[in-house]
């Protein structure tokens, strides 16, 4: 029998009690096999989070977490200003979808961390590579959803808005954007995962700065509680930016889903 939709969660089915049930079961799990295997390269639980405690009260350390954050969210917003529109005209416009399409067809099979050493070549270590890279690992996934959601935008829509004497760019940013967001935002969710991985992937083949630095250096001077400390650095990061994003979408797509439940 179904159960009243109104009615107050339980405790333990609370997400926050999956969460933290979760966390204990991997730790459980990463310090029996750490105390099994007994590899000098793969430290206890409790040895890592002393680590990440000394990692987030370095200066040097949490200058080089902040540097990393800034570049993916400058690769992050950079991908969405021209991926977003591009998708949308792309799923409106037959003749942009032919211009573009061969160039994502060879683009999105391709590993970006791969065109570091080019980019490296062509615009130094600097940043610029890096959130080079990181945004043309964001604007593809984004770029599909956009795509995909402006094709699957009613046409008595923006018949209507041509009705009304909207012209294209109107039409675009006023009609074709919120109808295709719920499906957009897919898409900006799994380019937050993208850049988060390919941030790391860049800087540890710059081996300049950064997490992906701290991170490879760790390595090579066998610092293996560093490792792991910067890793769970890296899983706490994306676990906030996914919990932000998720109610960031809830916000801007509340319509499309009270559209569903009155349905």
């Amino acid at each position: 029998m179904k159960q009243a939709a109104g009615r107050s969660l339980r405790w333990y089915e609370h997400p926050a009690v999956g969460i933290v049930l979760a966390i204990l079961f991997l730790g459980v799990l990463w310090s029996a096999a750490s105390r099994f295997l007994g590899f000098t390269s793969f430290p206890g639980p409790i040895s890592a989070v002393k680590e990440l405690r000394f990692l987030i009260t370095d200066p040097a350390a949490l200058w080089a977490i902040l540097q990393s954050v800034g570049r993916m969210f400058a690769g992050y917003v950079w991908a969405l200003l021209v991926a977003i529109p591009l998708g949308l005209a792309m799923g409106r416009s037959r003749i942009i979808y032919q211009i573009f399409y061969p160039l994502v067809s060879l683009a999105y099979p391709m590993p970006k961390a791969a065109l570091m050493p080019i980019l490296m070549l062509w615009f130094g270590l600097g940043s610029f590579s890096k959130i080079f890279v990181i945004a043309m690992g964001v604007s593809l996934p984004v770029l599909y959803h956009s795509y995909q959601g402006a094709c699957r935008v009613e046409r008595k829509l923006v018949w209507v808005a041509q009705a009304m004497g909207m012209g294209p760019v109107a039409r675009l940013f006023k009609v074709i954007l919120p109808a295709a967001l719920p499906e957009i935002m897919i898409g900006c969710r799994v380019g937050v995962v993208m850049a988060l991985i390919v941030m790391v992937s860049s800087e540890m083949i710059a081996r300049q700065e950064g997490v992906g630095n701290l991170l490879f250096t760790s390595m090579d001077m066998a610092q293996y509680a560093t490792v792991y400390a910067a890793i769970l650095v890296l899983a706490i990061l994306g676990f906030v930016l996914d919990a932000l994003f998720e109610h960031v979408r809830r916000y801007l797509t509340r319509w499309a889903e009270s559209n569903e439940g009155g349905a």
